[in-house]
């Protein structure tokens, strides 16, 4: 399934996409894709709802709304960072030996098109394409890898923005360089795991304002989707609906020379193959 949140901001509704066209509307069975539908076994409640009407004939027509984040504001936002051997490479750093985890606060969370606001101070804001993963039941020591594909909802498109002077010269944690208002569109979708074929190779990549900065594949991964599930939850509980955010390819502005930051007016476009594409407009702070 393909499942969308879709109207004004705060009013979305849930709905499962058919195709580009159309769309079955659930908001009369599930009142929002959120911790409660996911600890609820929500994602085999609708699967039949969703069959049936696509069946009847019972599916809408989309209309030009907006398009919100694939889930409501989850319980947390996970971040794991150099997480692509390539990247890595490009920042002069170290392949991690374990995985490298910070937060982002669960508000920076915006729809796939929505604008992206540069904070207040600003001066090194930068993009970073991102493979989503949503947790669909509630995770805490995992006894192996293979475990985790049971407690994945899916995945989705994310792009999590930063602010490289706020995260790496104000010291502390680099939470503080990636928790600005804005600075975590998600979606289109939420893609059920069952409708991917192999995530461990898929293509990604990221335009600004016509400019291809990045262009990359989970192939490249350091740590892997299963992998990242299960570690988390050897030291922290994982709650449904959670989203961790995987880490990005190489072509971030930081890693050109000199480096390119993002300006008010830019255009940033980003995809994963199967999982949609998203853009973003850049404006100036408040």
């Amino acid at each position: 399934m393909y499942l969308m949140r879709i109207g004004p901001a705060g009013s979305e509704k849930p709905v499962a996409r058919i195709d580009d066209d159309s769309y079955v509307d659930l908001s009369d069975v599930v009142t929002d894709f959120n911790e409660a539908f996911f600890a609820s076994g929500g994602l085999a409640l609708i699967a039949p709802v969703v069959d049936a009407r696509r069946a009847s004939g019972d599916v809408r027509k989309f209309a030009g709304e907006r398009i919100g984040a694939p889930i409501a504001r989850p319980h947390q936002i996970l971040c794991i960072g150099l997480n692509y051997s390539d990247h890595a490479a490009e920042t002069g750093q170290a392949v991690p030996a374990e995985p490298i985890l910070f937060t982002k606060s669960p508000n920076t969370l915006i729809g796939p098109n929505d604008d992206v606001r540069i904070p207040r101070g600003a001066t090194k804001p930068d993009w970073e394409v991102e493979l989503g993963i949503v947790i669909g039941k509630r995770a805490s020591y995992l006894d192996s890898v293979e475990d985790a594909a049971d407690y994945i909802a899916g995945f989705t498109v994310v792009n999590d923005v930063s602010e490289r002077a706020f995260q790496l010269e104000r010291n502390g944690q680099w939470s503080k360089g990636k928790s600005s208002e804005t600075f975590n569109p998600a979606g289109p979708w939420l893609v059920t795991s069952d409708e991917i074929d192999n995530v461990h190779d898929l293509g990604m990549w990221l335009d600004v304002s016509g400019v291809r900065r990045q262009t990359g594949s989970t192939s490249t991964m350091i740590f892997d989707p299963f992998f990242i599930v299960h570690y988390l939850s050897q030291f922290l509980v994982l709650e449904p609906g959670d989203l961790i955010n995987t880490g990005t390819p190489p072509g971030v502005g930081m890693g050109f020379t000199p480096p390119i930051w993002l300006q008010a007016g830019d255009v940033m476009e980003l995809g994963i193959d199967g999982l949609g594409a998203q853009r973003q407009t850049v404006i100036a702070p408040r």
